[in-house]
Formats: C-alpha cells, structure tokens, sequence
C-alpha cells in the first residue's frame, strides 16, 4: 500500500504523462501522422495496471483516428459538446460502466430508444456497462492491456457491442487507451482516451 509520501512522488510523473498525452491530442490537428506516432509508441511503452481499478476515474478523448477527412469534424463536434466523463470500475466483479453527462439522454433516444441511462444522483449518468481482464493487446499482442469489453446482451447492439477499449498504465495513476470497433470480422483503431482516478 503506497503511503503518502509515495503518491507525493509519483504525482509528478502522472501530470507529466497526462500532460504529454494532451499535447499529442492537440498537435492532431495540424500534425496528425506525428501525433499518432507519438500515441501509439506511448500506449506501447504502458503495461496492464498492476492494481485493480475501482471507482471513477475522470476521462477524456485524447483523438479520433477515422479518417484524415473525417477527424477534423469530430475534433470540432468534441470541443462544443462531450457526453463522456470517464469511466467507473468495480474491481470486485470486474466490470463497470461509462460517466455521461445529463444531457446524453437526447442522442441516446435517437441512437438506442429502448435503452436508458441512469442517473447517479450527483449530476452524472451511466451506462454501456462492461467487463474487464487482461490479455494481450488485439493490435499490440507482444504487450498486456486491460481490454474493456462491451459485447454484453446489456448494451444496445448498434455500435456500442461492436467496442472494446484497450487501456495501458503509462505512468502511476495515468491510463492511455485505445477505441477498437469491429467492423468486417476484425478490428479497427478508431480513437485514443485517457483515464486519471477522480480527485
């Protein structure tokens, strides 16, 4: 159990990570093929989290990696609205579930009617439950991630069933993840997310 000396220390290195993981984010832009370089290399210099993850953990979406057509538009439609918060774990049985804010119910409707968010009660919701384990990386299988698996008969079919996130621990307390779709029998990166634990 680390102490709080321990975390003092390592405080550093995840504000440098999650800082290094932005800047990537950012420089998308204008420099996309150096930025995803830049991620790519950073999730494969991370190892599945040695703890357990349990509680929220506050996220966000680093970059889109469709299309070059496409990313610009994402980029601009994140930036003036993002339903994703993050991510809630429950170590105990190995799953959990995404934070959203209230006003995800709208497209939600639209996208899945029959399926229903819940409300935390702190001005959050949830929902797309998953499972978790580890196993080697779907498109980096010489290294461990912790996949988070949504192919689940709780989820709506369209789309959310065809995700599984893969996360790494880049540095104590910093979490880099990939977005994998399926799509013709195999999978696609289609975005980078990072996790931090909530203050």
């Amino acid at each position: 159990m680390p102490t709080e000396l321990d975390i003092a220390e390592l405080a550093p290195a995840r504000r440098e990570a999650w800082r290094q993981i932005r800047l990537a984010g950012r420089r998308a832009g204008r420099h996309r093929t150096e930025a995803l370089d830049t991620l790519g290399r950073m999730f494969r210099q991370g190892s599945a989290p040695l703890e357990p993850l349990d509680g929220p953990y506050d996220g966000i979406l680093v970059t889109t990696t469709t299309w070059r057509l496409t990313d610009p538009a994402f980029r601009v439609l994140a930036s003036a609205w993002m339903p994703w918060m993050g991510k809630r774990f429950h170590a105990g049985d190995q799953s959990g579930d995404n934070l959203l804010v209230p006003s995800a119910r709208v497209p939600a409707r639209l996208f899945w009617p029959r399926y229903r968010l819940e409300d935390t009660g702190d001005g959050r919701h949830v929902a797309f439950r998953f499972r978790t384990y580890t196993s080697p990386g779907t498109l980096d299988p010489d290294i461990d991630t912790l996949k988070i698996d949504y192919d689940s008969p709780d989820n709506p079919g369209f789309l959310i069933r065809d995700i599984l996130d893969e996360l790494v621990e880049v540095a104590p307390g910093a979490y880099l993840g990939k977005v994998l779709l399926r799509r013709r029998g195999g999978w696609r990166l289609v975005g980078y997310f990072a996790l931090q634990p909530s203050v």
